[in-house]
């Protein structure tokens, strides 16, 4: 039984096809395998063309896997959005409980956020980063309109906390899937126990102590003005 030729994509359709096809692929292994352990040649055999082929749709690996990055964001914002507009009121514990969940729910999106400034922003073109933080930056902004109505934080302090949340989360999913060796080491020598942690407990501390140390701040510069 022999492999169908790979056929080029010849409407705007086609290539749009061939494309969604290519990134459901990486999204699959990604998930499966981790970011850094797939391959352009993994990608495309998974979609059934050759490597040379695939490169006429994106120009790097990490050019997929920046696209699932915004493609993240996206999905990510949406999901917390939604949980902070349903609130009228919320404390600073309830909104590092929800950022926090939502991230630890997205495994591959904590992987993505990790992979990318390491290496996914540092193999493709300026045109490509430059599309990939416009996306981060709306995001960034939505989500600072419910922080804002909620806890009434400052454009900065915004910023701040999702900079801390999404690199946190990418930091944790590292240490919390160590790979089959390091994880038998971790499980063997009781000392070395603390090394694998659960990402969405460590990660709503974190962000429960930043923000109550907002609030605290701004209550004792607010205390000083009165006092001046």
């Amino acid at each position: 039984m022999t492999t169908p030729a790979f056929q080029r994509a010849r409407s705007a359709e086609a290539k749009q096809a061939r494309e969604d096809a290519i990134l459901d692929a990486a999204r699959s292994l990604g998930g499966r395998r981790g970011i850094r352990d797939v391959t352009l040649t993994d990608i495309a055999t998974a979609v059934g063309m050759h490597k040379s082929a695939l490169l006429r749709y994106f120009e790097t690996r990490e050019q997929i896997f920046l696209r699932l990055t915004a493609e993240g964001w996206r999905e990510w914002s949406a999901d917390l959005r939604g949980d902070l507009e349903r609130r009228a009121h919320a404390t600073a514990a309830e909104v590092a409980e929800a950022v926090a969940a939502t991230l630890a729910a997205r495994p591959m999106f904590c992987d993505l956020l990790a992979q990318a400034p390491l290496n996914l922003e540092r193999n493709v073109s300026i045109d490509s980063v430059r599309a990939f933080k416009l996306v981060t930056l709306k995001e960034v902004e939505l989500i600072g309109d419910e922080l804002r109505r909620l806890l009434g934080l400052t454009e900065l302090q915004n910023v701040d906390l999702i900079a801390t949340a999404t690199s946190m989360a990418g930091a944790l999913w590292q240490m919390a899937t160590p790979g089959p060796r390091l994880r038998e080491l971790y499980a063997t020598d009781p000392r070395l126990g603390h090394a694998v942690v659960e990402v969405e407990p460590r990660l709503r501390r974190v962000l429960t102590a930043f923000l109550i140390g907002i609030d605290a701040g701004s209550a004792e510069a607010t205390g000083r003005g009165a006092g001046g």
